[in-house]
């Protein structure tokens, strides 16, 4: 196993997250530090890799004894120097393709220009010295449709967005087409939505057969929960009536019942959660009703026939990958046999609008494995389609996969983008989402495919915050969007048992948050 550090240092605060995400887009393969004054631990750190170096210098590394490479780079907030020290060679000094020499402001009016003339320097520079671009550029902790849908909304024509997002960010033609395209048919979709006098609904439900290797959500084994899923839908009821109460008057647009797994709750589970939101809420507007039922191997024919019942109109049944190797290095048990037999029982039932969910960059995929996974998908004919760029995130356990078997196994391609795209072309669908996470694979991008007509208007709201979404449930944060566009939000405890025991103070931080 081979550590692999890249440590930033810099001589100023306030831009650590831009920095790690630009630089570990170029580097992903490193454990990206950023190193302030202030992060007294991450010095620590540093000083004992630093060390370890020191003593493996003069002596050979035993076959299968822990290696540590570091890469060094400073920035200093004078502009201009940037030093890469890397295997132990003499540190060298590289030149920026772009100067930044602009003095640091606390004037909101110049900050922005301040912060942008950073990040070119570092992009850049960065860019020059690897060799290569990044199809976002130096794009970080935005929405990219965010901005195409504000520039529209401007009346700004295609060019001026393109010329923008190209000029400003260093975004490629194709991704910048990519996101004008969609900001377009957001626009389109939400016309008819309520932004100031609705809501949107969301109701967690935590409960997994298993988590997957990749998965960072709040997810707890069904198995050993069981005993309390009855004690936490009873907790989800009273949430309803309280919320049911003061937003009476408004209108319910959409609903979305996720995860988790949804369906790993039993049919008269099920029955209970649904019968209770019909009971608590206008149905007459709401315009999506979706029930992410995910896990093959959580579906039945009597599951299925309880959302029908109750007017689930959208459903996924998401596979991730149809390569069997695949689904049991990631832990997800559901085999490709259990995802064909659960959409089989899904159109049976009566479903018209599924969507399925896949994963690029997963361990040991080949673009072969893609096309393989995409023919088998178009053979089936869902309804959308979600292609995530695998991310790596902190709390799950793929980090631990990387450190063992080394980032090369996860690999995501321009070729891979373009495999799922077109066999979402293929199949009549066209991109109406995207959005980007930090640490993804291939430095890519997450984008919904659907048939005109079956597009998921929830997950558009979720990304662009442009309406106030109601969370129920254990780990999940509501977000109150205000008139001024200011958004302020409100959490809930993660851990069931104790989401149960404070069901109260819940419903206390939402009375703070919706009636303030």
């Amino acid at each position: 196993m081979c550590r692999k550090y890249l440590f930033v240092k810099l001589g100023f605060s306030g831009f650590e997250y831009d920095v790690n995400s630009i630089v570990k887009a170029f580097y992903p393969d490193r454990q990206v530090k950023v190193l302030t004054q202030e992060s007294i631990s991450l010095w620590q750190e540093y000083r004992e890799v630093q060390k370890e170096l020191e003593s493996k210098k003069d002596s050979e590394d035993l076959p299968g004894e822990l290696t540590v490479e570091e890469i060094r780079i400073e920035l200093y907030e004078t502009g201009g120097r940037m030093i890469l020290e890397a295997e132990g060679k003499t540190p060298e000094s590289f030149g920026a393709t772009y100067e930044w020499q602009s003095e640091a402001t606390d004037d909101p009016e110049h900050f922005e220009g301040y912060k942008a003339g950073f990040k070119t320097f570092l992009y850049k520079t960065l860019e020059s010295h690897v060799g290569k671009s990044l199809p976002w550029g130096n794009l970080t902790g935005i929405r990219p449709t965010k901005i195409a849908f504000g520039l529209l909304e401007e009346g700004k024509g295609d060019e001026e967005i393109l010329s923008h997002l190209k000029k400003k960010y260093f975004v490629s033609d194709e991704k910048a087409l990519l996101s004008i395209d969609i900001a377009r048919r957001e626009r389109q979709l939400l016309s008819h939505i309520h932004y100031q006098g609705g809501y949107s609904l969301y109701v967690g439900i935590p409960f997994c057969p298993t988590t997957c290797l990749y998965c960072s959500f709040t997810s707890f084994p069904i198995a050993a929960y069981r005993k309390k899923v009855d004690a936490y839908v009873d907790c989800l009821i009273r949430e309803m009536e309280y919320v049911s109460k003061i937003y009476g008057d408004k209108i319910l647009d959409t609903v979305y019942v996720g995860g988790g797994t949804p369906t790993t709750l039993e049919p008269d589970q099920l029955e209970r959660l649904l019968s209770s939101l019909k009971k608590y809420f206008d149905f007459s507007g709401v315009k999506e009703f979706t029930v992410e039922a995910g896990r093959a191997d959580s579906i039945t024919r009597d599951k299925l026939l309880v959302l029908k019942k109750y007017g689930v109109g959208r459903i996924s049944v998401n596979p991730q990958t149809m390569k069997q190797d695949t689904l049991d290095v990631i832990g997800r048990k559901a085999s490709v046999e259990q995802v064909l037999e659960a959409y089989r029982l899904a159109r049976e039932v009566g479903f018209d609008n599924i969507n399925m969910d896949l994963i690029l960059g997963l361990p040991g995929e080949t673009a072969q494995d893609v096309q393989a996974t995409i023919d088998a998908v178009t053979a089936l004919k869902p309804d959308s389609l979600t292609v995530h760029s695998l991310a790596v995130k902190r709390a799950s356990k793929l980090g631990a996969w990387i450190r063992e078997h080394g980032m090369e196994e996860l690999c995501n391609t321009d070729e891979t983008m373009k495999i799922a795209a077109q066999g979402a072309k293929l199949l009549g669908m066209e991109p109406y989402y995207l959005y980007r996470q930090k640490n993804m694979s291939g430095n890519f991008e997450n984008v919904g495919y659907a048939l005109p007509g079956k597009f998921g208007i929830y997950n558009i709201l979720i990304m662009e915050e442009v309406q106030t979404i109601v969370a129920l449930g254990a780990g999940c944060i509501s977000k109150r969007v205000f008139p001024d566009g200011r958004i302020e939000r409100s959490d809930s405890i993660k851990d069931v048992a104790l989401y149960i025991d404070k069901i109260d103070e819940m419903i206390e931080r939402k009375k703070a948050l919706l009636t303030s």
